[in-house]
This record gives structure tokens, C-alpha cells and sequence, in this order.
């Protein structure tokens, strides 16, 4: 059971949203070991509370002033505003998690009126792993927390994929044709990493445009999938404006690429490892609270970064290549932007095993600054 940046916001109630097997309910279940837990999986229970909602107070023992966890809140959106009332009336705090906001959206919830904060579960980073983060396991299984300890992730992971396509999309009535999703989520895994091209995924997949874009939005709801838009405040270069995509995990995008035998490992590989690196700052951001804004550069001659990170801790630019050698044209990307942006920390991330630096480039082994990932974008991180 490995430990969580993630805290919680005492004493204020807080949703805490997350794909499936992030591990919501294990850090739950660990924070509040006094709460009284109402898990909305249970056919039971989910039957009589969506018959009457208000039974919720039932629920709660006479004078119990701990917290109260509501998982899968997402399963029955009108318990919030019982959950609303009991806030305001009784002074309960409630932590509710749930793996989609989707159903909460289209409610027309407001999601408490500001009494609860929003926190998000993210897979593993490699800090919370600490001495069992491997590289190599990482880029083929990702880090959903089975994934590390299940003696095989691969089956946990095609597994994982079938649970999301059975479960959230056809219990949520998402889409009347599983197999047209089931043939769009294997050629939106060819996307990874890219520029977004909508219309060529629909053609990949022979599904309407219109379609395909409802299909991205279902990711987004399912905390599945990130358009991650292109940075451009105040850029003095001409950029390209269509988001790159990303599913959420390293592990889960490989148990959805379809694999044949002309294709390169090293193409895999490649999108695998700025899956990773992009969870991890995802994560990171998230857990620490840090407020930075997410986004890729590239300009309209196609010089890119792959990340760039914005808040208030400043601007951080990130690139990544699975090579143990540097060339300059690897570095050509960063360069470029900190012509335009001279004040960003720059951090290239490469296979090597030396820390150096290339001007105003931090150039550092990948596990190195993986590791490091919460002082570098806390800003107190030194260079190298």
C-alpha cells in the first residue's frame, strides 16, 4: 500500500474525482479510518437510495461528528442535494468520490454551491512508488497501483480496458453501439501523444466526425482521456492551434494500441514515455495543489516542446527522449522557446545517466527527475 501526496482539505467537505483504480477508495478508507462509508456499488444500497434519497440520513448514526464517505457519487446525483442540506443543517463533512462527472454535470448539479472543494486522483507517481519505480515497468504497465502489484498487469490491464468498456460506458448508457467505441478507442490510441486530428480518427474507425468528437468528450468525462491545449500567451511566433491527446496512462494506452508485427517498439516506446511523464505532472500539480496550467508548444515551423507548465510557481518547460545520447537537434524544440521565453526553467529528460546542463537547458536522467518532479515544479528544486 503505498503512500499518497494527495491531503485533504480539513475540515471542509471535497469531492475527489479519479478514473477507476487510481485508488480513491484505498486512500479513503486510509484517511478517514472513522467515517461512515456508504459505498453506492452496492446493488442493494444503490436501490434504495435512488427510491429515496433523503434515506441518506438514515445512514448516519445520532451525534457522529466524523466524516461520512459517499463513493461513486456520480451513480445517484441526487444525493447531493440531501448532501447539501445535511452540510448546512447538521454540520456533516462528507469526502465524495466518484470516476465521472458526467452524470453530476448533466443534472444541473452545482456541485455543492462551493461548500466542497475538488480534488483529483491521479495513477501513481514515481515518488509514491519510491524504491519499487522501475523505468522499464512503468513504460510497458503504467501506474495504476495494481499494476505494480499484480503479478501479471498485462491481464489486469486488458481487463481494466474491457471493465471501462462494460461497466462506465454501457451501464452509463454513453453510446448505443459498443463495438463503433470499442474501434475508436484503438485508433484514438494512435493519436497519442499528437496533434488531435478529429476527422482523421473518424475515417481510421469509420464513425461520423460528429461521433467521434461525442466520443472525446465521453473520455473527458471519464477522466479517461486530456485534450491538452497548445501554450501561446503572448507567443511571438505563429502556432498551430489543435490540442494533443493523451489517455491517462502510460499502461492503459499500450493494452489499447493494436500491435502488429511491423510495428517499431521504438514508436511505442516513444509515446509511452511522454505518457508517463505527462501523468506525472498531471499528478504532481494536482496532488501538491500548485495551480500550474497544462499545455504543449509548437510553432507553425514545427519546433515543439512537449510540455509546458504555467502558474504561479513560475514557467517550466519540459521535452523527453528515450535516447542515452543528446544531440542539438533534440534540443532545438527548448531553444527555440526560450527565445521567446527566456525566464522558463527548461528541463530536457533523456535515457543517460549524467545530470549536465546546456545553456539554460537542465538536461537530467528521466527516473532522476521523475523523482524529483515536486521540487522542480514547486520551484525548489536547484540546478544542476
Amino acid at each position: 500500500m503505498y503512500s499518497r501526496l494527495l491531503s485533504h482539505p480539513d475540515p471542509q467537505s471535497f469531492f475527489l474525482f479519479g478514473p477507476r483504480g487510481t485508488g480513491k477508495t484505498t486512500w479513503v478508507r486510509r484517511s478517514f479510518p472513522g467515517a461512515v462509508y456508504i459505498d453506492l456499488l452496492e446493488a442493494e444500497l444503490f436501490t434504495r437510495l435512488t427510491a429515496n434519497p433523503q434515506r441518506l440520513e438514515s445512514l448516519i448514526p445520532d451525534g457522529h461528528r466524523d466524516w461520512i464517505v459517499i463513493d461513486e457519487i456520480q451513480r445517484i446525483p441526487d444525493l447531493l442535494s440531501e448532501v447539501h442540506r445535511l452540510i448546512e443543517t447538521r454540520k456533516h463533512k462528507f469526502a465524495l468520490t466518484g470516476s465521472s462527472a458526467r452524470k453530476l454535470r448533466r443534472g444541473g448539479v452545482n456541485l455543492l454551491g462551493g461548500r466542497a472543494r475538488t480534488l483529483s486522483m491521479h495513477p501513481l507517481t514515481a515518488g509514491e512508488l519510491g524504491g519499487d519505480f522501475d523505468l522499464g515497468h512503468s513504460l510497458r504497465f503504467g501506474h495504476l497501483p495494481v499494476a505494480y502489484t499484480e503479478p501479471h498487469p498485462e491481464k489486469y490491464l486488458a481487463g481494466y480496458v474491457r471493465s471501462y468498456l462494460e461497466e462506465e460506458v454501457r451501464q452509463e448508457g454513453l453510446t448505443r453501439n459498443l463495438g463503433a467505441f470499442t474501434r475508436f478507442l484503438e485508433a484514438a490510441s494512435f493519436s497519442q501523444g499528437a496533434v488531435l486530428n478529429i476527422s482523421e480518427v473518424a475515417r481510421e474507425c469509420a464513425v461520423e466526425r460528429k461521433v467521434v468528437e461525442s466520443y472525446f468528450n465521453i473520455l473527458d468525462d471519464l477522466l479517461i482521456g486530456y485534450r491538452l491545449p497548445v501554450f501561446s500567451k503572448r507567443a511571438k511566433r505563429r502556432l498551430v492551434a489543435h490540442p494533443k491527446f493523451y489517455f491517462f496512462d502510460a499502461g492503459v494506452f499500450r493494452a489499447l494500441r493494436p500491435k502488429g508485427p511491423l510495428d517499431s517498439p521504438e514508436e511505442m516506446d516513444g509515446a509511452a514515455c511522454e505518457t508517463l511523464l505527462f501523468q506525472e505532472l498531471l499528478a504532481v500539480n494536482d496532488a501538491l495543489d500548485l495551480g500550474h496550467k497544462l499545455f504543449y508548444w509548437r510553432s507553425a515551423a514545427q519546433q515543439e516542446v512537449d510540455f509546458v507548465l504555467y502558474g504561479a510557481k513560475g514557467l517550466f518547460v519540459f521535452e523527453i527522449k528515450r535516447t542515452a545520447r543528446i544531440s542539438g537537434i533534440d534540443l532545438r524544440g527548448l531553444r527555440a522557446f526560450l527565445k521567446d521565453y527566456p525566464m522558463a526553467k527548461a528541463c530536457f529528460l533523456y535515457g543517460g545517466r549524467r545530470r549536465m546542463r546546456e545553456g539554460l537547458i537542465d538536461l537530467v536522467p528521466t527516473e532522476t527527475a521523475l523523482r524529483e518532479l515536486p521540487e522542480i515544479l514547486s520551484g525548489r528544486a536547484g540546478h544542476g
